[in-house]
């Protein structure tokens, strides 16, 4: 059992997907769903943790929000590295960010005001790492990007303690879409 997950993994720029009607977000958010559901199932996850970061981190917190109505004991917690980081987030981010946040079981800040220096970030990625049981990351190796900062704490604590680590790759998702077309067809 593990009673907290914490989420992340690439922005949407890094997954080249631009805007809400890209045509594979909808897999992608669907396989995101599936793989939360399937670790509340086997885990019996009790909280996801986001930082509310756009792309993976949002759209696992609406995926949270979609299996709270099936999972009652399933609750959302959004902490957000600084105040107001939205600020910079286009308006379509903007809305499902706030919808999120009014949507959270509980959030709060980590660091205490606005954005001032990267160190804000690193702390983000530290403090949700040690506040989780495990950590579910869409991340594929052969590409880099921003989930690798949290992987690297993450892989620390895997190294020290009972830490898993879920990986929800690109050949999961792959293996969606053809389930999916093979449904329609």
């Amino acid at each position: 059992m593990y009673n907290v997950l914490a989420v992340t993994g690439y922005k949407p720029h890094e997954l080249g997907i631009f805007n809400e009607k890209h045509e594979q977000l909808s897999y992608l958010k669907k396989a995101i769903l599936k793989k939360i559901r399937h670790l509340k199932e086997e885990f019996d996850i009790k909280w996801v943790i986001t930082s509310g970061q756009p792309g993976v981190e949002l759209w696992a917190a609406e995926a949270t929000t979609i299996l709270k109505e099936s999972y009652p004991d399933l609750q959302l917690s959004t902490l957000a590295p600084f105040h107001n980081q939205e600020e910079r987030f286009s308006e379509p981010i903007k809305k499902l960010y706030s919808t999120i946040w009014e949507q959270s079981d509980y959030k709060d800040y980590i660091t205490k005001r606005p954005y001032d220096n990267p160190a804000q970030l690193r702390l983000k990625n530290q403090f949700i790492i040690d506040k989780s049981d495990a950590l579910l990351v869409l991340y594929d190796e052969e590409t880099e990007g921003t989930p690798k900062f949290y992987l690297s704490y993450a892989l620390k604590k895997h190294e020290t303690e009972s830490y898993p680590i879920f990986y929800l790759t690109p050949d999961d998702i792959e293996e969606l879409v053809r389930d999916e077309l093979d449904n329609e067809s």
